[in-house]
């Protein structure tokens, strides 16, 4: 492309840094909804029963992970015929302006029923923007990152998805502290929310200095972009296929270590709410902190041995958390905790990059928009549910590894499947057709 090297150093570091603090205000709203619905639940949702207001605030977050498809499905293919920078800007734009004027939003006491609509419309776009988000930002990293630096540069992602959840707590949670629940319930539940005005407007100006990924750019002067992405990505159905199963677990560990064990500690075994916050916190960063490790072992060594042998661990540390639960103090459920939360670290770590392998540089955005969006709504997003409802049948607390258990070996029975020809030669992004790749590891790092 007769550019510097140095030029396109700079242009990398720029991209990640315009990718990654997008991502950070998507999840710093997550973080923040998420410790903040007791209170949003009381302001929009009015019941006699403080349950049913709560559980209905929490109805409206689970809403967005369900509307998160449907934006895949209008960005992925957005990204794929116009470009990942203009997508990006574009979804940022939804995401943070959402969250900002949830900030602003007049209460039920203010206008009745209105509230609590205008309030679910708000949590449906910011679904919407996520689901184009991940796609359209995961295709944008990889195509910058070149082989043999993909896992590295994509777990960054993960780490900011994590950063931005325990962000959000962090702001909640110290502002509960400092105000008290009276002060909170009154207007103090509206800054963390307004706070993202600022942010996206800096991540803003940054997205729109970027310039598209090279892969792309070397797709539009050879005139070879998808016309009709998603009609074309159903025919890399074993792609889509494999990265569905293979984010099966990613997912629901996810929510495991940042979301639902906070709830099942809390409501469950009835362990003190100060605890429960140190523990999430610290096994989220614990799992930040590996991240980088593994991304960059599996660019050296290949991502279908190490997913395989985590996939295992992670999947028995999980059988482990529960099955420990029932006689748990916090002293004896701090280790099957910690365990879990470094094992997601490292599965997490490479499931970004083996996705953007998996799918030719024409249909990327596309094809993880679809096969990681669902997975992600259907194993993520309701695994708090499901795992109250397992509760709730058997009478056994520690009956939630029945669904953690089965989502770890779908994941490991694609990986079993997973072949060396299955990855596409992205290094050669206007390919139409499949096209072997020579090995399973990335290109080692000159």
């Amino acid at each position: 492309m007769g550019m510097s090297s140095s030029n396109t150093l700079r242009q990398r570091r720029r991209a990640f840094l315009g990718a990654t603090s997008g991502h950070l205000i998507e999840w710093y709203d997550y973080g923040v909804y998420g410790f903040l619905a007791l209170y949003i639940g009381k302001a929009f949702f009015v019941s006699d029963d403080p349950t049913t207001s709560l559980l209905a605030s929490f109805a409206a977050f689970a809403l967005s992970f369900f509307i998160r498809p449907l934006g895949g499905l209008f960005f992925g293919p957005l990204a794929d015929k116009i470009g990942r920078r203009k997508t990006l800007v574009t979804v940022l734009v939804m995401m943070a302006g959402s969250t900002f004027l949830l900030g602003l939003l007049p209460t039920y006491a203010s206008i009745g029923i209105a509230a609590p609509i205008i309030l679910v419309l708000i949590r449906c776009v910011q679904g919407f923007s996520a689901g184009g988000e991940i796609g359209t930002i995961t295709s944008f990293i990889s195509e910058y990152a070149g082989p043999g630096r993909r896992g590295f540069a994509t777990c960054w992602l993960m780490v900011t998805a994590v950063l931005g959840l325990v962000l959000g707590g962090v702001v909640a949670n110290g502002m509960t502290w400092m105000l008290g629940a009276d002060l909170m319930q009154d207007w103090g539940w509206r800054i963390p929310f307004l706070v993202a005005g600022p942010l996206g407007f800096i991540s803003l100006y940054i997205r729109l200095k970027l310039e598209d990924s090279p892969e792309f750019v070397a797709l539009v002067e050879a005139g070879k972009t998808s016309k009709a992405p998603l009609r074309e990505v159903w025919q890399w159905k074993r792609a889509i296929a494999l990265v569905f199963f293979i984010i099966t677990l990613h997912s629901s560990i996810f929510y495991l270590v940042l979301t639902f064990a906070s709830t099942y500690m809390s409501n469950t075994l009835k362990f003190d709410s100060g605890t429960t916050l140190l523990y999430v916190f610290v096994a989220s960063l614990s799992a930040a902190l590996v991240m980088p490790f593994g991304g960059a072992f599996t660019d050296r060594y290949g991502r279908k041995p190490f997913l395989m042998v985590i996939g295992v661990l992670a999947t028995l540390a999980m059988y482990w958390f529960f099955k420990a639960a029932p006689t748990a103090t916090p002293a004896t459920l701090f280790w099957p905790l910690m365990a879990v939360a470094i094992l997601f670290g490292l599965y997490a770590s490479s499931t970004y990059a083996l996705m953007s392998e998996l799918l030719p540089t024409r249909i990327r955005s596309t094809g993880i928009a679809v096969a990681y969006n669902i997975p992600v709504a259907a194993f993520g997003g309701s695994a708090p549910l499901i795992s109250t409802w397992l509760i709730k049948v058997t009478g056994d607390i520690s009956a939630p590894w029945y669904f953690y258990v089965a989502t770890g070996i779908a994941s490991l029975v694609a990986l079993v499947v997973l072949r060396k020809e299955d990855f596409v030669a992205t290094t050669h992004p206007t390919q139409v057709a499949p096209d072997p790749a020579p090995v399973l590891a990335a290109e080692p790092q000159a």
